[in-house]
C-alpha cells in the first residue's frame, strides 16, 4: 500500500511540476495563469453540456489508456495505438455503410471487425518481436504512419463519398452507437470504457492468467523460469492491446462522427498512453488520468476566445508532463541501480 501511495504522490508532483511550468509559459506571453486554468475549468465543466463534451473527449483517451495499460502490464510498450485506432475506425465504417444489418447485430458486427483489424495491425510488429527480437517501441510508432497513410489512401481513391469531402459514406443508423443524452454526442463508448477498466483491473489481479502476464512484465527471467512461455505471452499481449486500440477507432466512428474521415481522431492514442502511464499502467487511475486529459482537451476550445493563450498551450502541458513523468521514472530506476550496488559491494 506505501509503494502505491509512493507512486501515485510521485505522479501528482510531476504534473504539479509540469503545471508550475505552464504557468511560467503563460505569464512569457504576458497572461495571467490563474485566469487561464480557470478558464480550463469553465470550459470543461461550466455546465451539463460542456461536462458531456468533456466525457465525449475522455472516452477515446480512456480506451487508448486501457491499451496502453495491458501492454505496460505484460512488458511491452505498444505506442501504435493510434495507427490502430486509425485502423480500427476504417473497418467500423466500412462495415458500417457497406454491410446491411438488422440494428443492435450491426453495432456489435462493425465493433467486432474493428477489434479484429486493430489485432491484425499490431500482429506485424508483434511477430518480429516475438520471432527476432526487434524493439516494439520503433515498429509500433512507425506503424503508425503507415496506418494514417493507408486508410488516408483508402478513403480518398477507393471508398470516397461523391463530394468535395475526403471521408467514406455515412454509416448506415442500424450501426450508430447510441447516445447517453440528446444534447450530446456522448454515447455508450464511455460505458464500454468504465466497464473494460474495471473487467481489466480485475482480470489482472484476481487471475492466473493476468498474473502470469504481470510477472512477465515485471520479472521476465523469472517467470521463463517458472516455466511461462514469454515469447507467446508477450505476442498474445501486443494482440490484446492492439485489439483495444482497435476497438476504440471503432467506437469513435460509431459512436460520433458516423464516417471514416481523414484526421478523425488526432492524437488519441498518444494521448492514451500518456494516461497509461501517468496512471503507472493502473486501468482504473487510468479513468482519472483520462479525464484529466479529457478536460484539458474540452477546456482549451475557450482559451483563443475568453484569453490571449493558444489552445496549443494544452500540447505543452503535456509535454511538460511526459518529460516530468520521464525524470521521476529515470531517478527511481538510477536509485534502484546504485541500491543494487550498494548491496553487491556488502
Amino acid at each position: 500500500m506505501n509503494d502505491k501511495l509512493r507512486a501515485f504522490s510521485g505522479q501528482l508532483v510531476a504534473v504539479l511540476i509540469a503545471l508550475a511550468m505552464g504557468a511560467v509559459i503563460i505569464m512569457l506571453i504576458d497572461e495571467s495563469p490563474i485566469k487561464v486554468f480557470m478558464t480550463l475549468m469553465r470550459g470543461a465543466f461550466g455546465d451539463q453540456a460542456k461536462i458531456a463534451g468533456t466525457l465525449l473527449q475522455t472516452t477515446p483517451i480512456l480506451i487508448c489508456g486501457i491499451a496502453a495499460c495491458i501492454g505496460l502490464r505484460g512488458g511491452m510498450f505498444n505506442v501504435g495505438i493510434e495507427g490502430q485506432l486509425f485502423l480500427g475506425g476504417f473497418a467500423a465504417a466500412w462495415v458500417g455503410f457497406a454491410m446491411p444489418l438488422p440494428p443492435g447485430l450491426h453495432v456489435v458486427v462493425a465493433m467486432a471487425v474493428a477489434v479484429i483489424a486493430g489485432a491484425a495491425w499490431v500482429s506485424i510488429p508483434a511477430f518480429f518481436r516475438t520471432r527476432y527480437g526487434t524493439n516494439e517501441v520503433v515498429s509500433t510508432i512507425l506503424s503508425n504512419y503507415v496506418a494514417v497513410l493507408l486508410t488516408s489512401y483508402l478513403t480518398i481513391f477507393l471508398f470516397k463519398r461523391p463530394g468535395g469531402w475526403s471521408e467514406t459514406p455515412p454509416i448506415l443508423a442500424s450501426a450508430y452507437l447510441p447516445e447517453l443524452f440528446a444534447f450530446s454526442r456522448l454515447n455508450w463508448g464511455l460505458i464500454i470504457g468504465l466497464v473494460l477498466a474495471l473487467f481489466v483491473a480485475w482480470f489482472f489481479r484476481s487471475t492466473a492468467k493476468g498474473y502470469s502476464i504481470s510477472m512477465v512484465g515485471s520479472a521476465p527471467k523469472f517467470a521463463e523460469y517458472g516455466g511461462i512461455d514469454v515469447k507467446r505471452q508477450g505476442f498474445l499481449v501486443l494482440l490484446a492491446s492492439g485489439a483495444v486500440g482497435g476497438l476504440a477507432g471503432g467506437i469513435e466512428t460509431l459512436g460520433v462522427h458516423h464516417r471514416f474521415m481523414e484526421g478523425f481522431a488526432p492524437g488519441f492514442g498518444f494521448d492514451g498512453l500518456i494516461a497509461a502511464l501517468l496512471a503507472n499502467g493502473s486501468p482504473i487511475g487510468t479513468i482519472v488520468t483520462a479525464l484529466f486529459f479529457g478536460a484539458l482537451r474540452n477546456g482549451s476550445l475557450l482559451l483563443e476566445t475568453d484569453t490571449n493563450a493558444s489552445r496549443e498551450i494544452i500540447t505543452v502541458i503535456q509535454a511538460l508532463i511526459i518529460l516530468s513523468v520521464s525524470a521521476q521514472v529515470l531517478m527511481k530506476r538510477r536509485g534502484d541501480s546504485t541500491a543494487g550496488e550498494r548491496r553487491w559491494k556488502f
